[in-house]
């Protein structure tokens, strides 16, 4: 079993910046990709960043350029750094891992509990 924990999420005014974390935890060998989600009341979960095993990132049109992903593979964790934010970020923020099981191909994907960003005008 993977365990998630996030962090960092609050409220912040436009133009400021946030640095959510999401630390797995459990029986790990291998993590494929890790991303983020965010979703905004009355509104779908969106995918937010993503970020490979090798580092490849993708990214919401809407935050390129203000949002960065990251990881650290020896610790399991990734990171998002959310720069001149404003109030169409204000959402609950989610991390989803694929980890791979150990011993097989099969990947199960894992969410984090989220945790709220809210960004006043």
């Amino acid at each position: 079993q993977v365990q998630l924990v996030e962090s960092g999420g609050g409220l912040v005014q436009a133009g400021g910046s946030l640095r959510l974390s999401c630390a797995a935890s459990g029986t790990i060998v291998r993590i494929n990709v890790m991303e983020w989600y965010r979703q905004a009341p009355g509104k779908e979960r969106e995918l937010v960043a993503g970020i490979s095993s090798g580092g490849s990132t993708n990214y919401a049109d809407s935050v390129k350029g203000r949002f960065t992903i990251s990881r650290d593979n020896a610790k399991n964790t990734v990171y998002l750094q959310m720069n001149s934010l404003t109030p169409e970020d204000t959402a609950v923020y989610y991390c989803n891992v694929h980890v791979v099981v150990p011993f097989t191909v099969v990947i199960r994907r894992y969410w984090g509990q989220g945790t709220q960003v809210t960004v006043s005008s």
